[in-house]
């Protein structure tokens, strides 16, 4: 399965920040829409991404004020995105070496087509093997007799 694939099963909606959003804002988005991560926005190309760790190291270790602190302070900037093409095995190796748990997905033209996690992988790669067993049990079914 690939990237694309994913993307459709989840929908299009998709959750960004601007780099200017406080940290305070970003954190409340990511609680009201149950994600761990947001891509940030700049001048409506894709700059940055926020998570949960990005928080965690640096604002609260920091003794950083959330409500005064904007998002492009933060955000990670070295940003690893993929491709809808990219394969599932390909998503999760990288994922593995970099550490990370979300992937941005950009088009041809570098655009911000949405965002993966290591969740939705999880669920993807779980939904295709009980495909594949159900498969399978319909199969051996079919050819014996009885």
């Amino acid at each position: 399965m690939k990237v694309k694939q994913i993307l459709k099963l989840k929908g299009g909606q998709m959750f960004t920040v601007d780099e200017m959003t406080t940290v305070y804002d970003a954190i409340a988005l990511m609680s009201e829409k149950d994600v761990g991560a947001l891509p940030v926005m700049c001048r409506g190309v894709l700059c940055g991404i926020i998570s949960e760790r990005d928080y965690r190291n640096k604002v609260i270790l920091q003794g950083r004020k959330s409500r005064e602190t904007p998002v492009r302070d933060i955000m990670t900037k070295d940003v690893k995105c993929v491709t809808g093409e990219y394969t599932m095995q390909d998503c999760m190796a990288i994922m593995s070496d970099k550490r990370i748990r979300h992937l941005p997905v950009l088009d041809e033209k570098k655009n911000l087509e949405g965002i993966i996690s290591i969740g939705d992988i999880v669920k993807a790669i779980i939904d295709q093997q009980n495909s594949e067993i159900q498969n399978l049990r319909e199969y051996i079914t079919s050819s014996y007799p009885g």
